[in-house]
């Protein structure tokens, strides 16, 4: 008998679904034993499931292409086979709320890719190597939903990957206005260039909600807890522009930032590279061992040549240079559905492991 926490993978047959399953194989503390997603897959094999919508670059696990798809609104029966569920379901914001509430109810931890969660005052929503502390607002949540075991904890947007941690890294110089523009990889929509030819040679200025994300989940992350819910912070204000490039895994953000301390160059780079957090400190299996790099050639960070940084749960930045508007500004490089998705949620299921809130029924 394997002694691996036994996974459910919701929505699994969707991008982010395959991203889970990817990264989870041969996970040394999960197995995927479970893969639930609409009533149209149910009953075919995940492989029969899929077909040829696998979109990663490495091949189909074995272990996963005879699983059976359950029926992802058969809520009990799917939980009753898991440990713990990753969420990555295509619905509504309203059905995701209460299917993720649902499974949380049968005493089953929620580890969610989605957004619909990411303000609901007792959920945390977390970048481990930010927020960790975060994950106590859990207590409270389980008093709200009548649970022992079962909660719902979230990951931030995938666009906030490239500058928030950066920002975090400077909290002693209280930077506290900030201009990012992020160029956002088409798999950030669930798509590739198969999938979306007109979206090459193209760029499109808008992506339907991510601007707000953007400039409102960082002061999140960098709340409190009072009263058993988190507090957002209020500082820095951010304001923000998101854009849709013809790239297809990685979003790049060009900001710009004030401080009321004034900090050198030399003195941000340092920061930059010695920021770590309690994922590093316990060498959590996902864990970058250096979360955030400094790159000092004109020309970088690049997709081609960044984007896999620490097997793409590393931050690339670049080009920091004072600027005669704002203190200083520069470029950073994060994988949108490996650090910016699933892998920053299989991170946050480490964490949470580790902390004791995910253990086996």
């Amino acid at each position: 008998m394997s002694q691996k926490l036994k996974v459910g993978i919701l929505g699994g047959t969707g991008m982010v679904g395959q991203r889970f399953i990817a990264l989870l194989e041969n996970h040394p503390w999960f197995e995927v034993t479970t893969i639930a997603a609409s009533p149209r897959s149910a009953g075919k094999t995940y492989e029969e499931a899929v077909g040829g919508r696998w979109k990663m670059d490495t091949p189909m696990p074995e272990a996963v292409k005879g699983l059976i798809v359950m029926n992802v609104n058969e809520v009990e029966e799917v939980a009753s086979k898991v440990d713990f569920v990753f969420s990555a379901v295509d619905m509504s914001k309203e059905e995701i709320k209460a299917i993720e509430e649902a499974y949380a109810k049968t005493e089953t931890p929620v580890v969610s890719n989605n957004s619909a969660h990411r303000w609901t005052p007792d959920v945390p929503m977390v970048v481990p190597e930010i927020n960790p502390e975060h994950m106590k607002v859990i207590e409270f949540q389980r008093k709200r939903l009548g649970t022992t075991r079962g909660f719902i904890a979230v990951k931030p947007n995938c666009s906030i990957q490239s500058y928030a941690p950066v920002l975090t890294a400077w909290k002693e110089f209280e930077p506290y206005e900030v201009v990012a523009t992020t160029y956002q990889a088409i798999s950030g929509a669930g798509k590739t260039f198969q999938d979306w030819p007109e979206m090459e040679g193209n760029i499109i200025p808008f992506i339907g909600g991510e601007e707000e994300k953007s400039e409102k989940e960082p002061l999140r992350l960098w709340g409190e807890i009072k009263d058993g819910v988190i507090v957002p912070a209020t500082s820095p204000v951010i304001t923000c522009q998101c854009i849709r490039v013809p790239v297809l895994n990685g979003h790049t953000a060009a900001v710009f930032v004030k401080f009321r301390k004034k900090p050198t160059k030399e003195q941000l780079i340092e920061k930059l590279v010695s920021f770590k957090g309690v994922p590093q400190e316990l060498e959590l299996p996902s864990a970058p061992k250096q979360f955030i790099q400094y790159l000092y050639e004109d020309n970088r960070p690049q997709v081609t040549e960044d984007v896999n940084y620490e097997h793409g749960m590393g931050i690339s930045i670049g080009r920091l240079r004072e600027d005669h508007v704002y203190d200083y500004k520069f470029v950073g490089l994060s994988h949108n559905t490996v650090r910016g998705a699933a892998g920053g949620a299989v991170l946050c299921a480490e964490l949470l492991k580790a902390q004791g809130y995910i253990t086996a029924k």
